[in-house]
């Protein structure tokens, strides 16, 4: 009589799996403790899940549908503007119980760049997914895709590059006065657009429409303009 595998099995295991991650990492993985860990055997995760390295590629998508779950949440909320989505986003992602997630995703990450092959369905959505996240809300306010493409890219530049300092120096307070001249530079560099000023006539843009690209001293011009707005923040002379 043959045994009827568990539909359900390879699912809960991967959860497990997650969990155990996060707590150990995976630069040094091992199948036998990692299997006593999450009640199996070596034997059972391979039938499941093929090889090690499969396994922790399925691991970490598994990882980033829990994170999107929670990010939907955070996308379904009304934000008067994108710093202040930002914030919320920050406010997320520097939570103590979000720590030991993100030094799992930057150890993941360093692992995937040494192995694109093996890792490029997790480079890519490492990327993308947050493209995506980022960008929605500029598309709905009408801005075109290559610019709210853009902003999203400075966005999430600046959300892994102060989680990774905050992951190896833990300054929290450093980082939040920094994340806060950020956030200032970013609502300097985006315009209000038309839908926005069409729910609230009162509002103006906050720069100028970018200048025609056969006019390169105009877009000299709003270049230098910027770069003073951002040097007036890091002085503080700016709110």
């Amino acid at each position: 009589m043959t045994r009827t595998a568990n539909a359900r099995r390879p699912a809960e295991l991967l959860d497990a799996i997650v969990d155990y991650l996060t707590a150990h990492g995976v630069a040094d993985l091992s199948l036998r403790p990692l299997a006593r860990a999450v009640g199996a055997s070596p034997r059972v995760l391979l039938y499941y899940f093929g090889s090690k390295e499969a396994m922790v590629v399925k691991a970490l998508a598994r990882l980033r549908d829990r994170q999107r779950a929670t990010y939907d949440r955070l996308r379904s909320t009304a934000f008067a503007t994108p710093a202040e989505a930002c914030r919320a986003i920050w406010k997320h992602l520097s939570a103590p119980a979000s720590e030991p997630l993100f030094r799992l995703f930057f150890e993941a990450y360093a692992m995937a760049l040494r192995h694109p092959r093996r890792f490029a369905d997790f480079l890519r959505t490492a990327v993308e997914d947050w493209l995506e996240f980022l960008a929605a809300p500029l598309l709905r306010e009408g801005r075109a895709k290559s610019e709210a493409r853009a902003h999203a890219t400075v966005v999430l530049a600046g959300f892994r590059g102060f989680m990774l300092d905050y992951c190896a120096s833990r300054d929290r307070r450093r980082l939040d006065r920094a994340v806060d001249l950020w956030l200032h530079a970013l609502d300097a560099l985006a315009p209000v657009t038309p839908a926005m000023e069409a729910a609230d006539g009162s509002r103006a843009p906050r720069r100028p429409a970018a200048a025609p690209r056969r006019d390169p001293p105009a877009r000299a011009s709003q270049a230098r303009g910027r770069r003073e707005t951002i040097a007036a923040l890091a002085r503080g002379d700016a709110r």
